[in-house]
């Protein structure tokens, strides 16, 4: 009796011993499973990331022999190089377009933009005005060199122009110090001041968005033919600030709504030559939520294609009243708009743009090279996750 007693208690044992080497085998099965999934999870959304395109550049300081070593020490490597020698009444010096590209080849430097001179100074300030006051025939005469422009650009390599079509200057009411960081002085725009002060007309008179457009559109049919020509991309650069209303005469071409009139612009034509110098700091001043309103642009923008370039700058408020901040400390994260740009496959140039400036020596460069850090490092971060 007590062998059988015993014999049954050996195989129950040996039951709950089988039992329980089987249960914990299918939870360390299931355990291994679970995380062979959650590792397939991992790589299929790293497969889905988009490689970082872009790089770290700037259109500041020209092509002399000091700028040029200032940006490789800080590991800037793509440059809009300004604008080559100026010829009245032809365009641009072919010879100092060459000399530009072979002292950028020296520091490893791509140049790889130009600026057209048709900028951000005002109609008043401009070497080729008539084309923004729509008075011909002068601005067919400018009109034909800046076609001579895109040819130069093409013969030297460069692949971008960058231009503007204002009439009026930027517009500023003046400068903001700010004592938690360092007494950084940023330039500043308040409308409801701006209003305070009287208006004046610029030399182009009243204009209102369409007789804008109207002037834009009578430069562009003339001038993208040559650049699809060429295959030079010209990137236009918003009016900064954009505004509520018409201001000393003139309406905006991307006002009010600045999503509206970057819509307007980018549909003019269908052409992979027809984008934007794309300012993320002068969209922003014309959002009343930048920091999530700039999502929904740069996708729109970004998927057509016709982001051709960033000037990467932070503002602190929004529309009708902001100051121009460093990169990490305004309204938008800019690790996150980085993000948003690599998701559209943007492949051109991140740039500082209107640095904070300060009493110290050597201001400007101090903040451009705090820029390009932060830049580069935000690349860095990026490639990471990819």
């Amino acid at each position: 009796m007590k062998n059988i007693l015993r014999n049954l208690q050996r195989r129950n044992f040996v039951k709950v011993l089988a039992s329980g080497t089987a249960g914990a085998f299918a939870s360390a099965s299931m355990a291994f499973g679970s995380q062979n999934k959650s590792e397939q999870q991992l790589k299929n959304s790293a497969a889905t990331r988009k490689e970082v395109l872009m790089k770290v550049g700037c259109q500041s300081g020209g092509t002399s022999e000091e700028n040029l070593a200032f940006k490789a020490r800080h590991g800037v490597y793509h440059l809009d190089g300004g604008m080559p020698k100026f010829i009245e009444g032809k365009g641009w010096d072919l010879e100092d377009s060459l000399k530009k590209r072979e002292a950028c080849e020296k520091y490893g430097i791509q140049l790889d933009a130009y600026h057209l001179p048709l900028s951000s100074a005002g109609i008043d300030r401009v070497i080729i005005p008539h084309i923004m006051m729509g008075k011909s025939p002068e601005r067919d005469r400018e009109i034909e060199m800046v076609q001579q422009m895109i040819e130069v650009a093409a013969k030297t390599g460069v692949k971008l122009l960058n231009y503007n079509t204002t009439i009026l200057p930027v517009l500023r009411t003046g400068r903001t110090i700010d004592p938690m960081r360092g007494n950084a002085s940023y330039s500043t725009w308040n409308y409801q001041e701006a209003l305070q002060r009287e208006q004046q007309l610029t030399k182009a008179g009243r204009a209102d968005a369409d007789e804008v457009f109207e002037r834009i559109t009578y430069l562009l049919d003339r001038i993208i033919p040559v650049a699809e020509e060429y295959q030079v991309k010209l990137g236009n650069h918003i009016a900064d600030p954009p505004v509520p209303d018409a201001y000393n005469g003139i309406m905006r071409w991307n006002s009010p709504e600045v999503f509206e009139g970057i819509k307007r612009f980018a549909q003019l034509y269908d052409s992979p030559y027809h984008g934007f110098n794309f300012c993320i700091g002068s969209i922003a001043e014309g959002l009343r939520d930048p920091k999530n309103e700039i999502f929904p642009i740069i996708d729109w923008v970004g998927k057509r294609k016709q982001i051709f370039n960033i000037h990467l700058r932070n503002i602190k408020g929004n529309f009708n009243n902001f100051q121009e901040v460093y990169p990490d400390n305004g309204e938008m994260n800019f690790f996150h708009v980085m993000r948003a740009l690599r998701d559209v496959e943007f492949d051109g140039m991140v740039m500082p743009d209107h640095v904070p400036q300060h009493e110290a020596e050597g201001a400007g460069l101090q903040a451009f090279a705090f820029a390009y850090g932060h830049i580069i490092g935000m690349l860095q971060a990026l490639k990471d996750e990819a």
